[in-house]
């Protein structure tokens, strides 16, 4: 099955205001893994980045994934970037 990778953004503030989706946002994560479409996912350690690596039959599944998180829907996540990832080793 392919891989993806996405590298996105967060918001200003990003500590203070993912608080109230936080728990959703994880949940929807291990929910993710659990399916076998998440492989990793997480920020950077200053907290402006965030990466993650999916494992999905194609792109629009990985985009409706994370547009479907609530980090996207209320503006944690500021923009993102999918790319088809070939792991080579």
């Amino acid at each position: 099955m392919p891989k993806y990778i996405m590298w996105g953004s967060y918001c200003e503030d990003v500590i203070e205001k993912r608080a109230p989706y936080r728990q959703e946002h994880l949940n929807g994560l291990v929910s993710q893994k659990e399916q076998g479409i998440l492989v990793t996912l997480g920020p950077t350690k200053d907290v402006t980045k965030v990466f993650g690596i999916y494992d999905a039959e194609n792109e629009e599944i990985v985009k409706k994934i994370i547009e479907s998180d609530p980090y996207w829907k209320n503006g944690i996540w500021t923009e993102y970037e999918i790319k088809e990832w070939i792991q080579a080793i």
